[in-house]
């Protein structure tokens, strides 16, 4: 770009950035106001007017620190830098500029994530992550996620939002990383210290509204929002009107400066059936190959989270689908936690958490493909039968499904543990992308709630909004929750860390399912095909075929089932091999009573209840012959031939 006679080098079109040669640039898409005048150090800079609403400035005194933002139309109030990459004093205070290219990197050889490795996905919120609540205090914490074997970290929303706490999906400061957790830099540190020890990390963001207060945006330009579309959040972000051009460059860049400098690899997208587009190209497809292109060579990884989990996020763009890597799969939580809790009540009453559902998950991946949600009184979701595996998210907690408990209970404080164990074989042994949320691992029973710290009304609105959310749970309706706004409800939330000692059992357990899941030939090889039989309402099988080995994962959530005959093929072990019992939930290292096989020493099977077990195929090991046997065997040789039409018995 060039500025009168002065050649001027961006990363990006908005935005202030500094120069090669001494000062920074400074670009910001304003049609709104008749004036705009930029503030850098308590100093006035006109603006040179640029074709289709921008305008731009040079100034050679400002560097890195340099606060700054800009007034509209003779108002005193200064306002912060839309595309702001560091907010000290929250969203309502001054921008700061950033040198992005101050922090020395030491990942050079990292190569991203890849769509095809058997990740194991773990969502954080940093700021309840650890006492101090900051990434540089969260860093300490890395190798322990390494050491249970998570491969990538999925980092709720950080861009700033106002308050002293929150979830971060309220951000209206959509470039700056928030101040509450520290400085750019220190969350570079992060991103640079879970590579230095093998984790990838994605970040959360939202593109389909901006946050309640502190939302500047609409000073600058008309064209952010629309009313054309009923968003859950209040006015959705307009991606398709006829002035939206920078509205989509504004969330494509942002995209792709996540990855170019934070190194993140990828993005979690949220709530995408709120971000309506009727464009050609849809912009989620727009800003996912912009991130793609931003990781120069590295693998960037796409995650979105859609309610009707539409196949088509995941379907390449030339297929017509938005190019995305996986989408949650909100099914496979949902019959899990009825089978684990007996509840299906509100949206979970369209599951009825037995064994044929469970397994439908892990043969086709969503429930609902187009028929019609009872909850909702429509059809929900799209044919997906063609996806892998891969792309798809399976987990049994989140930050909504934990929250929605009303009390932000755990699994481990609401399932029977032998169950629990049970379920957490499905979930990390299954095909698909597995996910755990922050301290599952050892079990935490520390809960999450809803928090967030909005003052005055808004507050009031917003803790009025959450219990009429929590009314469609009857069983929580008459019980006082938390409110949001209060500091005490944020502390609670704070992680122990000393239950990661305690509770060593949930540690083993998941690192050694995480073991087989990712070391394992049969589970860990992605070619593995799979079929699966239903034992009975609450039990299942899964076997799995890999190229030389073979696998059958049994789970019984109920009663003992002891038949006297069992006809069911997938039972039937390999030409020439046998089944032997791997793993077991019930071992006692995993605080159950004691690993039993279900094969019988006669080959009859059954079933313990409230169990799940890996068998894995051995080649058939026969006794040693005895003199007599040898013997005999030898007189057989030397006598006649038997008839070859006769049957031989069972080799066992």
């Amino acid at each position: 770009m060039l500025v009168g006679t002065k050649s001027v080098v961006r990363a990006m079109p908005i935005g202030a950035e500094l120069q090669p040669d001494g000062g920074a640039h400074f670009r910001v898409f304003a049609p709104r106001p008749k004036t705009i005048v930029l503030v850098v150090d308590d100093e006035e800079h006109g603006l040179a007017e640029e074709p289709g609403g921008y305008r731009s400035a040079f100034v050679p005194s400002a560097t890195a620190g340099s606060r700054y933002g800009y007034r509209l139309d003779g108002e005193a109030r200064i306002l912060p830098d839309p595309a702001s990459r560091f907010q000290p004093d929250g969203p309502h205070g001054l921008s700061a500029i950033v040198d992005p290219a101050a922090y020395a990197w030491r990942d050079g050889s990292w190569g991203g994530v890849r769509r095809e490795d058997r990740h194991v996905v773990y969502e954080m919120h940093v700021g309840v992550f650890t006492s101090e609540g900051t990434w540089r205090a969260a860093i300490e914490q890395l190798h322990l996620l390494k050491d249970v074997g998570i491969s990538v970290i999925e980092m709720m929303p950080v861009a700033e939002f106002s308050g002293r706490f929150g979830w971060g999906y309220d951000g209206v400061s959509m470039f700056a990383p928030t101040r509450l957790y520290g400085g750019p830099d220190d969350l570079r540190a992060f991103v640079d210290a879970a590579h230095g020890l093998g984790l990838g990390v994605i970040l959360d963001v939202v593109y389909n509204h901006f946050g309640p207060d502190g939302n500047f945006l609409p000073c600058f330009a008309d064209s952010y929002l629309t009313d054309r579309y009923d968003n859950e959040w209040g006015d959705a972000i307009d991606f398709d009107g006829p002035h939206a051009a920078p509205t989509r460059e504004f969330v494509r860049e942002n995209a792709a400066y996540w990855v170019r400098e934070f190194h993140f690899d990828g993005l979690r997208l949220d709530a995408t059936q709120q971000i309506f587009d009727a464009s050609k190209r849809n912009i989620v497809a727009e800003l996912t190959a912009a991130a793609r292109e931003a990781g120069q060579g590295r693998h960037v990884f796409v995650v979105a989270e859609n309610e009707p989990q539409d196949a088509k996020l995941v379907r390449p763009e030339e297929n017509g689908g938005d190019g995305v890597d996986a989408v949650w799969n909100e099914d496979f939580h949902h019959t899990a936690h009825v089978t684990l809790t007996g509840r299906n009540e509100a949206y979970y009453s369209d599951y009825t958490g037995a064994s044929r559902e469970l397994l439908g998950c892990i043969r086709h991946g969503f429930l609902y493909q187009g028929q019609r949600s009872a909850w909702q009184s429509k059809p929900r979701g799209a044919p997906a039968l063609d996806i892998d595996p891969i792309q798809r998210v399976l987990f049994l907690e989140n930050h909504d499904q934990v929250a929605n408990s009303g009390f932000g209970k755990r699994l481990v404080g609401i399932a029977d543990p032998a169950r629990l164990r049970a379920m957490t074989a499905v979930l990390l042994l299954a095909p698909g992308t597995a996910m755990l949320f922050q301290g599952q691992e050892f079990a935490s029973t520390t809960p999450f709630l809803y928090f967030a710290d909005h003052k005055g009304e808004l507050g009031a609105m917003v803790a009025k909004g959450r219990r009429e959310f929590l009314t469609q749970f009857p069983s929580i309706t008459s019980i006082a929750t938390d409110e949001p706004g209060a500091p005490e409800t944020f502390r609670r939330c704070v992680i122990d860390w000393s239950q990661r000692e305690t509770n060593g059992w949930a540690v083993r357990l998941h690192r050694d399912l995480i073991s087989l899941r990712r070391g394992d030939p049969v589970f860990a090889d992605p070619a593995t095909r799979i079929d699966g039989a239903t034992l009975s309402t609450d039990a299942l099988l899964v076997r799995c075929f890999g190229a030389t080995e073979e696998r059958l994962l049994i789970v019984n959530f109920g009663h003992p089932l002891v038949p006297r005959i069992w006809p069911e093929p997938l039972l039937a072990p390999p030409a020439g091999r046998d089944w032997r019992l791997m793993w077991s939930s019930e071992h006692p290292d995993y605080g159950g009573d004691g690993a039993v096989s279900p094969l019988a020493e006669d080959g009859s099977w059954q079933f313990p209840g409230r169990l799940a077990v890996v068998m894995e195929s051995v080649a058939v090991e026969r006794p040693p012959a005895t003199e007599k046997t040898a013997k005999k065997k030898k007189a057989e040789e030397s006598g006649p031939k038997e008839s070859a039409t006769k049957e031989s018995g069972p080799a066992r």
